[in-house]
């Protein structure tokens, strides 16, 4: 608890030099102990993986990371003590998993190099864990930081990494590394690429079994799927799938799920100004921005805007709302 309150106050005013030297630590602490033997009972640890997975549920991200990392130190004397293969193979996946979450939450902070380092973690764990869908799911997951932040190229090689990794059966990790793959290639212009890792995503989805469609960070279900098809289809410039797929992740997200509702409304501002409306789309970004709580202003949201605000003609930046869409990314 002390440990968990220390980090709370650290993360209290964002991701400063002291709260970043507090991640490194925890994270540290593990990553030394993940290739000797190991632990004991694992089932808190591993309910506490499965919990977290269900994302922020409306809790500011610096809060989620906090205890996230609170809970991640715990693994350490576990793994440093001598246990079984099939224990140490439970403990090493929960750390997996947890590193991996605690990535996510630093890349949706906008934090990169941090979140790198805690993927490289959760991919050492990953691979000694044996689960080769965990190292999959990993690699997938850690794409999105290329992706998400101008390195398209960089994201599709990660993510074709992950489709190698997640095999042909129709598994979460296969199915999201398939869309990781087509919104990456859409990125970097490669249509005919990215069509066909979208529809080998769709081909996935169709296969998914009911137990691998829930909706959380650790598994794929309709939802997750639409907000990929959405960023994937606006970026290709097929502004009437893009809606669908908007409409559909919007229906099926929590009204809680701030930072997913935000960002499907950029996209659809996106497909506006791809449609001529570049007014209409300014003004529904920065409506989405001005509505977002103080701890969202940063990372991924304000680049998803941004990459917005960069394909606007500069004959347009004198227009009041790209203005003030742009005064409103610079605040």
């Amino acid at each position: 608890m002390k440990r968990r309150n220390l980090l709370r106050g650290a993360l209290a005013a964002g991701l400063t030099a002291p709260a970043l030297a507090a991640l490194t630590a925890a994270r540290t602490d593990v990553d030394q102990t993940l290739s000797s033997d190991t632990p004991q009972d694992l089932a808190d640890l591993e309910a506490a993986a499965e919990s977290y997975g269900y994302g922020y549920h409306g809790q500011q991200p610096t809060r989620v990371l906090a205890d996230l990392v609170s809970d991640f130190t715990t693994l350490r004397p576990l793994l440093t003590a001598a246990q079984p293969a099939p224990v140490r193979a439970r403990l090493c996946r929960t750390a997996g998993q947890m590193a991996g979450m605690t990535a996510i939450v630093l890349h949706d902070l906008g934090s990169r190099r941090e979140s790198r380092a805690w993927f490289a973690t959760a991919a050492r764990a990953a691979a000694e864990s044996g689960d080769d869908q965990l190292h999959a799911w990993v690699l997938a997951r850690e794409a999105m930081v290329p992706l998400n932040y101008g390195a398209p190229k960089a994201a599709a090689d990660l993510a074709e990494r992950a489709r190698g990794a997640a095999g042909h059966r129709p598994t979460a990790a296969a199915v999201l590394a398939a869309a990781v793959a087509a919104r990456a290639y859409a990125l970097n212009h490669q249509g005919e690429q990215a069509r066909a890792a979208l529809e080998a995503a769709d081909a996935l989805m169709d296969r998914l079994p009911e137990g691998e469609r829930s909706d959380t960070w650790l598994t794929y279900g309709e939802q997750k799927h639409h907000v990929h098809l959405s960023h994937a289809f606006t970026t290709l410039g097929h502004t009437r799938l893009a809606h669908v797929s908007q409409e559909r992740a919007l229906e099926l997200s929590a009204p809680t799920s701030t930072m997913t509702r935000t960002l499907l409304n950029i996209d659809a501002a996106a497909c506006s100004h791809h449609d001529g409306d570049t007014e209409q789309a300014c003004r529904r970004t920065v409506a989405a921005l001005t509505a977002l709580p103080a701890d969202y202003h940063t990372g991924l949201v304000r680049r998803r805007a941004l990459d917005l605000y960069e394909t606007i003609p500069a004959q347009h930046h004198h227009e009041h709302a790209v203005s003030e869409l742009r005064d409103v990314l610079a605040a």
